[in-house]
């Protein structure tokens, strides 16, 4: 099985008296794969399946942390993945073009 990590490094190193993980993963991964889904994924008028966009879960952390969310507030994240996926800054990962 392929490895499904975007995962670049991970670095671990001490600040003083907390200690710090740096982790550094490679967005072009989750661009491509937003590429070729936009190819080969029918995202046709009537359909009930809508391949909205991809996204790495990592990326989701950090737009999570940004907003202040807890992974366990639900609906904060699907409103936080919406806002995201909609602004313009992101659109490359975005598969199908309507609004939801």
């Amino acid at each position: 099985m392929a490895n499904l990590s975007n995962k670049i490094s991970e670095k671990t190193y001490f600040e003083g008296d907390q200690i710090v993980v740096k982790k550094t993963h490679d967005g072009g991964q989750a661009l491509r794969d937003a590429s070729y889904a936009r190819e080969v994924t029918d995202n046709s008028f009537g359909s009930d399946y809508k391949h909205v966009g991809n996204v790495d879960m990592a990326m989701l952390g950090v737009w999570l942390k940004e907003a202040g969310v807890e992974w366990t507030d639900t609906q904060a994240v699907k409103d936080v993945l919406k806002r995201k996926l909609m602004s313009n800054e992101f659109s490359g990962l975005r598969v199908w073009e309507g609004k939801y």
